[in-house]
């Protein structure tokens, strides 16, 4: 579609005197398919041509008849309504599209460009809740995402492996712990100690000063401090990366807090060298009055190193060591003060790259309108989410489809799909309320629903044979609307990937599938595929398999994997 607009754009360029690209990005898509596939607002020209819109469109129709792909163009009520040649444009779009797919959906405009995007970091010693499901999937498909768009991405797993809360657990491992307990079941053991602790320290309050002097000791490296702590990293990393092997997550690189350690110094001594660091109630801190924030601190009262501390070393290791030009952290929109702070404190120091940091912030994850709170021991575990997701799945394909093979895999693919696409079909800023019901509906606007559609196209192909695999769209056959409608969705795929990107925002990868879904599937019910005759016949299964391709492309840039049959 971007070839088309690019065409609008240089028919009219001289006369309206704008730059092609400007005018490109212009023309839209009318809410009314009636009135046209593309539509140019000419309200944006009358001051500099001195003319009412609607005289300019008029002026300007002649010429945009002339662009390629253009059928027709007609001026109305200040808008240029322009109609594509459809056998050509539906001929060059869905042969492409069976050609590859990622030619129909990559920009490539990342080519040379590296990108950190720092997602999931879960906590050691605490459990994977479902409240983890957010930074870990937005994080997934933002990377393929921008992978698509030609940008080298470094997933980057942030560990929560260093602060107070390990000092606290060590001291509850060691007043109330068993380690035939904690062998047994390390993270369920270790998080009922970590919440017996603070149930303990609101009648006790000293807990909480114990908890701090073990902290202190695994700071000073003090060897039954660090080997507990180790133990502790070691198990459950070990439970993590079955949650992960389930989600079909993965991550270059495991990097936990502990690792900027003694990277952490260099940035408190450079802070001070350049003036930045004022004392505050006996912690050291950059003032940031001056841009409307607390301030920022990073050095505690008692000498301890603090989050934002880290994440400025992290930061610096970060660019350094992956060459990258963009810092992308996907983290609730509760921490915006603090990237904020982070962030500023960057620019201070004369980070050039601190412009390119994102806070990629989403809402909050409610469990059936409750908040969790793992400190009081209000967690659902993510994996036994899943697999209750998984058991339902199951259970649907037993009684629907009883003779399907690999029943296993199948249930596994479409269970886990459903948990994963209804997170990511909400505009990640909005808070989601995790419902059972909700995610394991298997109707409506549901990432089974997606899978169906895909497997619904795929079964008419492989009953095709290999007329399906010949097959292209013939420019003899003029579209209806109802495959018309395909071929514009699938037109628009790169401009979808490119709104994803830019936004940060998975959702708009899976409205795209179920905007392309619910197009095939009227389609579908409308219209004999193999039974037509030509050239209507061979152009269908072509459409047919490039809806199939821009489908599980969609799911795979989302996570999910895309059954053949269901």
């Amino acid at each position: 579609m971007k070839s088309v607009k690019r065409s609008i754009a240089r028919a009219i360029a001289d006369i309206v005197g704008r730059p092609e690209d400007e005018i490109a990005r212009m023309v839209e898509y009318p809410p009314n398919p009636a009135l046209g596939d593309l539509a140019l607002p000419c309200f944006p020209f009358a001051r500099e041509l001195r003319k009412n819109p609607a005289q300019i469109a008029e002026e300007l129709a002649a010429s945009v008849r002339q662009a390629d792909g253009v059928e027709s163009a007609q001026a109305e009520k200040g808008f240029l309504n322009i109609r594509l040649a459809r056998p050509e444009f539906a001929e060059r779009v869905v042969n492409q599209a069976i050609s590859s797919v990622h030619d129909l959906f990559s920009l490539e405009r990342g080519r040379g460009r590296t990108a950190v995007i720092d997602y999931s970091s879960p906590n050691i010693a605490k459990p994977f809740g479902v409240g983890h499901l957010r930074s870990t999937i937005i994080g997934h498909a933002i990377k393929r995402m921008m992978r698509e768009d030609g940008w080298n991405v470094e997933g980057v797993n942030h560990l929560g492996d260093w602060g107070t809360q390990f000092g606290k657990v060590i001291a509850a491992y060691l007043k109330w712990g068993n380690e035939e307990e904690v062998r047994k079941d390390p993270i369920k053991e270790l998080f009922r100690l970590y919440v017996r602790f603070h149930q303990e320290a609101e009648s006790s309050p000293e807990l909480e000063d114990e908890g701090r002097l073990w902290f202190k000791k695994l700071e000073e490296g003090d060897p039954e401090a660090t080997r507990l702590w180790r133990w502790f990293i070691e198990e459950s990393l070990r439970a993590f990366r079955q949650v992960y092997d389930l989600l079909g997550v993965e991550f270059e690189h495991y990097i936990g807090e502990s690792f900027y350690n003694d990277k952490m110094d260099a940035i408190v001594q450079e802070l001070r060298d350049k003036g930045l660091l004022v004392e505050d109630q006996g912690a050291e801190v950059v003032d940031l009055s001056a841009y409307d924030m607390p301030p920022c601190i990073i050095v505690k009262s008692d000498g301890t190193s603090i989050y934002a501390t880290r994440d400025l070393a992290a930061a610096d290791y970060r660019h350094k060591a992956f060459g990258a030009e963009a810092l992308l952290y996907v983290v609730g929109a509760e921490q915006k003060l603090h990237f904020q702070q982070v962030f500023k404190v960057l620019e201070l120091m004369g980070r050039d790259y601190a412009k390119h940091c994102v806070h990629v912030q989403f809402g909050l994850m409610k469990f059936n309108g409750q908040r969790l709170s793992t400190r009081r021991g209000h967690v659902v575990y993510l994996e036994d989410v899943l697999q209750k997701a998984i058991d339902e799945a199951r259970a649907i394909i037993d009684e629907k489809n009883p003779g399907l093979e690999n029943k296993d895999a199948i249930a596994r693919q479409v269970g886990v799909g459903a948990v994963i696409f209804n997170d990511l079909k909400t505009f990640r800023v909005h808070e989601v309320d995790f419902r059972y019901e909700d995610v394991l509906n298997f109707d409506g606007e549901t990432g089974p629903y997606v899978q169906y559609t895909h497997a619904r196209a795929s079964s008419v192909l492989r009953k095709a044979g290999t007329a399906a695999e010949a097959a292209r769209w013939s420019s003899t056959h003029r579209p209806d609307d109802a495959e018309w409608a395909l071929v514009m969705l699938l037109a628009q795929a790169n401009e979808t990937l490119e709104r994803a990107v830019d936004s940060y925002d998975p959702s708009v990868i899976a409205r795209y599938a179920l905007q392309m879904c619910h197009a095939f599937n009227r389609f579908y019910h409308d219209h004999p595929i193999l039974q037509a005759d030509e050239p209507a016949r061979t152009s269908r299964l072509a459409l047919t398999r490039a809806v199939r391709e821009a489908l599980a492309k969609s799911l795979y840039l989302l996570g999910i994997e895309a059954p053949e049959e269901m």
